[in-house]
């Protein structure tokens, strides 16, 4: 393993990806901010703009997914949540501008209780948080609570339950007790959840999976 891989893993593992804290926590972000740009950019090509939405980003981490939004949305407003302090100030920073204007806020909170209205938003994202859920099947139902009549909520993650990942990626699964459920177990659990019509969409080159639920 080289230095960089090695610096890596030891700010991943002192920051805590399933909530990030302190100064580790933080050059976490700010890596993973830069490293999931391309990951981010293809899911939220699933996406059709009007402008005007209300858009919702659960486990906002750094904030970068937000700020990517945020140029698609015109008239709209976009929310943040994560139940990381640190994240949330990340996010904050990150998105100044923004929040500033009254475009966007960012609020501490769990996806196990939402702090939102039913029927709240038109388009709600997650993007590699999904692993760390504390229930992810149940807390699937809070999303479809606060998600409007005919909205879109898209899961993106880089991995999923296929024979082909790493023993670097199994021992990560096992290390840090991520939810990664198959294909077909994604389908089932947004149906169960409340999403009338669901899709798969997985990236051929890099094996990343985006779920589209509608509800």
């Amino acid at each position: 393993m080289s230095t960089d891989n090695k610096n890596e893993k030891a700010i991943t593992a002192a920051g805590n990806p399933a909530k990030p804290t302190g100064e580790a926590g933080e050059q976490m972000l700010a890596r993973m901010n830069e490293s999931h740009g391309p990951l981010t950019a293809w899911g939220l090509s699933h996406f059709t703009w009007r402008g005007d939405e209300t858009v919702l980003d659960i486990g906002c981490g750094g904030g970068a997914n937000l700020k990517r939004m945020s140029s698609h949305v015109t008239t709209g407003h976009l929310t943040g949540v994560d139940y990381s302090e640190t994240s949330v100030q990340t996010s904050r920073q990150t998105n100044e501008e923004a929040i500033k204007a009254g475009k966007m806020d960012v609020s501490q909170g769990s996806v196990e209780k939402l702090p939102f209205t039913d029927d709240s938003f038109d388009k709600i994202t997650t993007v590699e948080s999904f692993y760390f859920w504390p229930d992810p099947p149940e807390n699937l139902k809070e999303v479809s609570r606060i998600l409007k009549k005919g909205g879109t909520f898209l899961l993106i993650a880089e991995i999923y339950e296929r024979p082909d990942l790493s023993p670097a990626t199994r021992e990560n699964i096992k290390h840090y007790n991520l939810y990664n459920p198959t294909p077909e177990t994604f389908e089932d659990i947004f149906r169960n959840a409340g999403f009338t019509a669901v899709k798969l969409h997985i990236e051929p080159k890099e094996g990343w999976i985006c779920v589209e639920g509608t509800k």
